[in-house]
């Protein structure tokens, strides 16, 4: 192959042992893994929210984020379930651009992908010690999972990656929720086989060994809107796609019908403040509709301390380097107008 290796990088469970979980962390991490499982399962009638920035560009500015989203939880916990996003791995549709801390711990240096796992263990682990949240990532890299599966709370496959096998077995062995994306062209039947292979158990390749895993009931769907054939952004956040989602759930007898809506993308078309509309509207839609209220468990949402997106360079604190977020303020408004609508 046409392809120049540079050098080993540690296995997880090298990097696992230079920052290894305490014993009060694997508690906090288990008690919220079993809290979201309740609630995917109709027990804990909370809805979630995933919030947090694009991509976890900036070690302190994440922390001091997560940090004002734990103020908040403490006001919302009997409604709302919060999950923040430290998202460290990002696709890039044409290969171009960061690709978050995996790749650049430092946005404006080279990649170095041995430090880039350090960081972001160490990035997961100081939200849980220092907030006891835990948080979502993106499986970006389905062997890069085990470098983090002692303290994620939730996972996402993106809309470039739903349709891979492996990310789909992958995701088949984790105990976490799973959500699928819809893929950018809209079919929502490759977003359910993505769910269906989740849910069922498989033998496969994964690391250089053959593993077996028993299916993850806990995989569902997250609406995030498509480009149509011309490049323009379309939604699927809409009463009737939320019942056309609901009707073909029950189609097929998958566990737990879920589905996350995501507030940004293209459900937005990229405008991070059209997101508490959004969010409004879908729980007008549950308050509609019992199955549909039944279906949606929850949201995700693109936030930062800053409203908008930077260059990287310009230095603003807080600010997103990556897709624009909802600035704090209006952020914390929305979180509490959400509890205040359940």
């Amino acid at each position: 192959m046409n392809m120049i290796y540079h050098h080993a990088v540690s296995t997880p469970e090298e990097i696992k042992a230079r920052y290894p979980v305490t014993p009060e962390i694997a508690e906090t991490v288990q008690a919220r893994i079993e809290a979201l499982q309740a609630i995917f399962r109709g027990e804990d009638p909370r809805l979630l929210l995933i919030v947090g920035p694009c991509s976890a560009d900036n070690e302190e500015a994440v922390l001091d984020y997560i940090a004002r989203l734990r103020r908040v939880q403490e006001a919302v916990a009997e409604r709302i379930f919060i999950v923040p996003r430290i998202y460290t791995g990002k696709p890039r549709t044409t290969g171009e651009g960061y690709m978050g801390p995996l790749h650049q711990p430092d946005p404006e240096a080279r990649t170095d992908m041995m430090k880039g796992l350090l960081a972001v263990r160490k990035m997961h682990m100081r939200a849980v010690a220092e907030t006891g949240f835990t948080c979502a990532d993106e499986m970006l890299y389905p062997e890069n999972h085990a470098y983090l599966d002692d303290l994620l709370a939730y996972v996402a496959v993106g809309a470039r990656s739903v349709e891979n096998q492996q990310h789909r077995l992958t995701a088949s062995g984790l105990e976490v929720p799973v959500g699928m994306k819809n893929p950018t062209g809209g079919d929502i039947s490759v977003m359910m086989n993505a769910i269906l292979a989740a849910q069922r158990p498989h033998t496969f390749l994964y690391r250089g060994m053959e593993a077996e895993t028993p299916g993850n009931p806990y995989a569902h769907a997250i609406l995030r809107g498509y480009t149509d054939k011309h490049g323009a952004p379309m939604s699927n956040y809409h009463y009737e796609d939320l019942a056309r989602l609901s009707a073909l759930y029950a189609k097929m007898g998958l566990a737990n019908p879920s589905v996350i809506v995501d507030c940004n993308h293209a459900n937005s078309g990229k405008n991070p403040l059209e997101q508490p509309r959004i969010l409004r509207e879908v729980l007008s839609c549950r308050r509609w509709n019992g199955d549909v209220a039944r279906l949606v468990k929850g949201f995700m949402v693109e936030s930062y301390i800053e409203d908008g997106a930077q260059k990287i360079g310009e230095g603003v604190y807080g600010k997103s380097i990556t897709d624009a977020c909802l600035g704090w303020e209006k952020t914390e408004r929305m979180i509490y107008d959400m509890a205040e609508a359940l």
